[in-house]
């Protein structure tokens, strides 16, 4: 039986290509030939894939495009961001743009910042075996389970300083044997930390008494009558600009 030959996204046959620049990857099983620099997502596009879901800001912040691969001749699987991470040859990768994770509705003016409040919304908490699967396969090298074990331990802040860098990929819950949902434990955290622990900025309450008593009206009205070349102006060329 003859051997089908593997194509770009070009449709162009193998043959085609010029030695050395491009590589095999694996999508949904099916073969493409991609240049070798290009991330998964620009491979996949390359490929003629269309992305709708799955990618978000494409610069490694979003979350959007968890992904999963494992490389030829080799069992372990492997994980990174789609936009981040560069293919590699004989690379066998799918997507996980959601993962259907337990999620919790409460009002966060309601709630007090007490130990046992990430317990009570997340009881599965406490079925943390220490396995560190969850840190391992993170892409922001965060310690997850490190953060998880603060927040069985009740303290938020701690929670809410290690897990600050979480894009909520989702990539930790999909490995976890306890079956936790790490990134939504830790945004609860955030959330009590900022609403109910950390200080409050003085000058904040300044500037927002100012903007009630309506000490700024009068430059927002001449900047909404000024014309689009007078703005351009004053915003180009006028303004006090912070030397680099």
């Amino acid at each position: 039986m003859a051997k089908r030959a593997l194509k770009t996204g070009k449709k162009k046959p193998v043959e085609a290509q010029p030695a050395g620049e491009f590589v095999t990857i694996y999508v949904m099983g099916e073969a493409y030939r991609v240049p070798k620099e290009l991330t998964i997502m620009k491979a996949m596009e390359y490929a003629g894939y269309r992305f709708i879901r799955g990618c978000g800001c494409r610069g490694g912040f979003c979350g959007a495009c968890g992904t999963v691969y494992r490389t030829r001749d080799s069992y372990k699987l492997k994980v990174g961001l789609a936009c981040q991470t560069v293919v590699e040859d004989g690379m066998y990768l799918t997507q996980i743009p959601f993962y259907p994770a337990n999620k919790k509705e409460y009002d966060i003016s309601q709630l007090q910042p007490d130990t046992q409040v990430l317990v009570r919304h997340y009881p599965e908490l406490m079925r943390c075996i220490a396995c560190n699967s969850c840190t391992k396969i993170c892409p922001q090298d965060i310690d997850v389970m490190g953060y998880i074990q603060a927040a069985i331990r009740g303290d938020i802040a701690r929670v809410a300083d290690m897990s600050f860098d979480c894009i909520m990929c989702g990539l930790c819950a999909s490995r976890c044997p306890a079956e936790i949902v790490h990134y939504n434990v830790a945004l609860l955290a955030r959330r009590l930390y900022g609403a109910k622990i950390a200080p409050r900025a003085a000058h904040l309450a300044r500037r927002l008494e100012e903007i009630r008593s309506g000490k700024f009206e009068p430059g927002l009205d001449k900047l909404v009558q000024m014309s689009e070349t007078e703005l351009s102006r004053l915003y180009y060329q006028e303004r006090d600009i912070e030397p680099e």
